[in-house]
């Protein structure tokens, strides 16, 4: 099929979006391609229909997760076969999953950044038909970036090991710096950017100042009509900002990476059918998500990068139409800003002593670890050596830098199974366990693939069918699994710590101290953008535009300072109008203040009584007490 065919076919759409065809085209002749589009400007098409036009194997890697799972979910729905290998997976699972990329017929493999770490994981893909790389997000590789991500650093590897298969980088956002380092970093052999300007004419950026942010933030709600999304720093905020709407009668839901993946799929699907209107969220929710209808987003928190805010306001408006970014700030939020970029940036015998403490954390002994999983109970391990979470957490991230450990933060996987014996010895056990034959019966019923790959099992509705508790279930499971017949892996939703290499004594832990000072450098000036954009009297979208390097951009003419701007220029339009007809006036005859203003023409009573005062003032007009004269 032709590239548009695969669109009609899978996609039902009749034409690409600005720019994705090119993209694709550039992806065909093999050339490394990076690619910027807008948040909602169809990213994904752009590597998923190339892939499907050629022979063999996309590998895609993304660092979201729940993004991940969306996008398998969906190709399996248009009958293309996927797959993801993220974190926490079992050895066993991924081994089962690369063999069926390495023979099978999957034609799109969903990689988190830290699987490629894996020597298991790099040598599987040496043996598959690779087609096209694509890097989702591919603003993590860089550290000038707003969200860097140390695992991007070893997709170069991915180059060698197939050294004539094209890479397609794809962001919504990247200063010129930025897009600069994505291209060295994945070693492209030739400078290759389509970039669609980052302006958007329908969205209207407004800062607002009230210290009372809720009642601000039900002004706007009450003034605009349609859904909305308001973003805030806590998972402990989003329920308690979506239970003060609810009870001012306004229908909100709240939505965070805790939840688990079945709870985020139902409260995206009502808010997405406009059961729930405002869904409150933290910066997890939105990626990949496609409603076009939003009519606002509202920052309650000031965002630690005006590229994460333009990525996150611009889920506001995809449908072309008219749509609102509402900025919450007041002085206390720079204070708070402040407060946690200091706790961003622990000192190196802090991340040291982080590095420490989780080795006995996880009873680890010097020399041993390499390559072993560790859940990570965040609030349990701070609250056991007296640290503090916010720090603890960037530790873990400058010590995922330099290669002591990858830290994935809560990932929701769901239970999953698999049969490890063949048919027939399954039938025998059957028939030697006739106790346990009805159960294996509704699992096989069930889920089909079960002796092939892992599949995901609802214990609750295994129960239903078995009139049982789901506690029973799970025993049942466990045993089944003691006699060697199926591997049953339950569901958790934990962080996940990996060390990367053995456990190392503190005398032999390198820190990189250059890299943390120019980190920090660099969120110090991300940060003070952040307060520029909030603080100053200039056009927003001309400033967003300038920070994302279009200097040259218009002014928008309707955030909120141009409309300031358009108001002060009105006002003083009528102003010298109501004065040049007072003037007028009094050069025929004088007259009191009701003749004179009867005889004005331009203004509101208030406006024409205010020109005749400060006329007074300036000693323009005169008054006797009962008229006016020149």
């Amino acid at each position: 099929m032709t590239i548009q065919e695969i669109l009609q076919h899978y996609w039902k759409h009749e034409t690409f979006r600005p720019m994705q065809e090119d993209i694709i085209q550039s992806v065909l002749l093999g050339y490394d391609t990076l690619a910027l589009l807008p948040t909602g400007g169809g990213k994904s098409v752009c590597f998923q229909v190339p892939a499907m036009a050629k022979d063999g194997i996309c590998i895609v890697v993304s660092p979201l997760i729940a993004l991940m799972k969306d996008q398998v979910e969906n190709l399996k729905a248009k009958g293309i076969e996927a797959i993801s290998i993220v974190s926490g997976m079992g050895r066993r699972e991924v081994d089962i999953a690369l063999d069926n990329c390495v023979y099978g017929n999957i034609k799109f493999l969903y990689l988190s950044p830290e699987r490629l770490l894996s020597e298991l994981v790099r040598e599987r893909i040496r043996y598959m038909d690779v087609n096209l790389f694509a890097v989702d997000e591919a603003h993590c590789i860089s550290a000038w970036g707003y969200d860097f991500r140390p695992s991007y650093l070893h997709l170069a590897d991915l180059r060698q090991l197939h050294p004539n298969v094209p890479v397609l980088a794809l962001t919504a956002t990247a200063t010129a710096q930025v897009r600069e380092d994505i291209q060295q970093k994945l070693l492209f052999k030739r400078s290759n950017v389509f970039q669609q300007s980052f302006e958007r004419q329908n969205l209207s950026y407004v800062v607002q100042g009230d210290e009372n942010k809720l009642r601000k933030m039900l002004d706007v709600i009450h003034g605009v009509k349609g859904s909305g999304i308001i973003y805030v720093r806590s998972r402990r905020e989003t329920f308690e900002t979506a239970k003060y709407l609810n009870q001012h009668q306004i229908p909100a839901d709240f939505y965070h990476a805790g939840l688990t993946a079945e709870e985020r799929s139902i409260k995206q699907e009502n808010w997405k059918n406009n059961d729930v209107r405002i869904i409150v969220a933290t910066n997890a929710f939105g990626m990949g998500i496609d409603k076009p209808d939003v009519r606002f987003v509202i920052h309650k928190d000031v965002p630690e990068s005006l590229e994460a805010y333009y990525q996150e306001a611009g889920r506001a408006g995809r449908d072309g139409q008219k749509a609102y970014a509402v900025l919450l700030y007041t002085k206390s939020d720079r204070l708070q800003l402040e407060k946690k970029f200091e706790l961003s940036f622990p000192s190196v015998e802090e991340i040291k002593k982080t590095y420490h403490y989780l080795g006995n954390y996880t009873q680890l002994a010097y020399g041993a670890g390499e390559g072993l999983s560790f859940d990570l109970d965040i609030g349990n391990f701070c609250a056991q050596f007296k640290l503090d979470p916010v720090k603890t957490l960037n530790a873990l991230k400058f010590l995922e830098r330099d290669e002591y450990v990858a830290f994935t933060e809560s990932v929701f996987l769901p239970s999953r199974f698999r049969f490890e014996i063949g048919n027939e010895d399954l039938y025998r056990f059957q028939i030697e366990n006739s106790g346990y034959d009805f159960f294996i019966k509704t699992l096989l019923r069930t889920y089909g693939g079960s002796f092939e790959n892992y599949v995901r099992i609802r214990e609750l509705e295994i129960a239903h069918r078995l009139n049982q508790s789901v506690q029973q279930v799970i025993a049942q499971l466990k045993y089944l699994e003691e006699q060697g017949v199926l591997s049953y892996l339950p569901q958790t939703d934990q962080p996940q710590v990996t060390f990367t290499r053995a456990r190392q004594d503190n005398l032999h832990v390198f820190i990189d101290r250059k890299f943390l000072e120019d980190r920090k450098k660099v969120f110090h000036q991300k940060m003070e953008a952040v307060f520029t954009y909030a603080e100053s009297r200039q056009c927003r979208s001309r400033m967003l535009l300038a920070y994302l390097d279009e200097p040259e951009a218009p002014i928008c003419g309707h955030c909120d300072i141009c409309l300031e701007n358009k108001r002060l220029e009105k006002a003083s339009e009528i102003f010298d109008r109501i004065t040049q007809e007072v003037i007028d006036q009094l050069s025929i005859q004088s007259s009191s203040v009701e003749e004179l203003m009867q005889s004005l023409r331009t203004g509101r009573e208030k406006e024409k009584l205010e020109v005749i005062r400060r006329l007074l003032d300036a000693g323009k007009i005169k008054s006797d007490g009962e008229k006016y004269y020149l």
